[in-house]
């Protein structure tokens, strides 16, 4: 085993050999070749090229060399032609601290029975008088820099559910071709994450409307991987088991406490009234994965922002009604 698997369980190792193609004996041949495929692009720049940061674009895409280095010329050439987006890029940011408090994403602390980590987004909370889509999403691909460290992430994946009770036709009129384009550009085509579905809960009609301004975004691939629940909890059970869900989502944890990951992120000295003297976060340069980070997070209690959906707001519906689970669009 090489160093750069160190840290890996077994059953992880040997999923990466069977679904990723990673092969430790020619792990650092691999990696190579797509190091000498940089000169081909002397447009980027390359801002970091070490053995641990090119593996992650290998694993995400299953080690075709040519895919790998594919999704590293976009990574920094995204950062590129969004400058605005990267500068500052750190937890401390105003705005990205206010997407942060404000739930921008959920992470949940524990992982689903695959070993992916489980994201939360509930759309209602967005008050676009505090926070702009830019922010929040500015916050969410912070989040993955931080959590994309671990390795066991990188190979086992994400689950991102996005919640869009009371999410009013009035906030999904702000949600432009153009930034819809931008965020999709961000995590399908530009970021090594592998997302293993997106499952969308209580959606109005006005977002299945959505799908008709992205889908000229999206690749046939990642088509299959959003799934449209509904208040169908079966559907959402069937494919995310209840221990690993809030009570929000029907499942036997706590309801979500808003602030967990925002904590995580921002230091012990987060508190209700949204005071910072933590030093910031910087993801480019993260020394830490992110299982560490929730070991070295604050305790202490702090207000739930609420969440919209209350516990047991969801249906369970017949297994035969399955209407609302077809697969809408994804983030790969």
């Amino acid at each position: 085993m090489t160093h750069l698997q160190a840290g890996l369980s077994p059953e992880t190792i040997e999923k990466a050999r069977l679904e990723l193609n990673e092969n430790p004996d020619v792990l650092h041949q691999d990696i190579q070749q797509v190091r000498d495929m940089i000169i081909t692009r002397p447009d980027i720049g390359f801002l970091r090229t070490d053995d641990a940061f090119i593996l992650r674009f290998l694993r995400a895409r299953k080690f075709h060399q040519a895919d790998a280095f594919r999704l590293l010329a976009q990574y920094f050439q995204y950062r590129q032609l969004n400058l605005d987006m990267f500068k500052n890029f750190k937890a401390d940011d105003p705005g990205i601290k206010r997407a942060l408090i404000d739930g921008f994403p959920g992470v949940l602390e524990n992982r689903d029975h695959y070993g992916r980590k489980i994201l939360l987004l509930f759309a209602a909370n967005w008050d676009q008088s505090r926070n702009s889509f830019t922010d929040i999403l500015r916050a969410i691909l912070l989040s993955l820099e931080v959590l994309i460290e671990d390795p066991e992430l990188q190979i086992n994946g994400f689950i991102l559910i996005i919640d869009w009770s009371n999410f009013s036709f009035k906030q999904a009129s702000k949600l432009t071709p153009s930034i819809l384009k931008l965020a999709i550009e961000g995590l399908q085509d530009s970021f090594p994450a592998r997302f293993g579905g997106v499952h969308f809960v209580n959606q109005p009609w006005y977002i299945h409307a959505l799908y008709t301004l992205i889908k000229p975004f999206l690749k046939d691939k990642t088509r299959k991987r959003i799934f449209l629940h509904g208040n169908n909890l079966n559907s959402l059970h069937q494919l995310i088991h209840p221990e690993f869900l809030p009570s929000e989502f029907g499942g036997t944890l706590p309801p979500y406490d808003m602030g967990t990951w925002a904590r995580t992120l921002l230091g012990p000295d987060y508190s209700d009234e949204n005071d910072y003297t933590h030093t910031s976060y910087n993801a480019m340069h993260v020394k830490h994965t992110s299982s560490n980070l929730e070991r070295e997070c604050s305790p202490k209690p702090m207000k739930r922002s609420q969440s919209v959906v209350e516990a047991g707001t969801l249906k369970h519906e017949d297994k035969g009604e399955n209407e609302n689970t077809q697969p809408l669009l994804a983030l790969d």
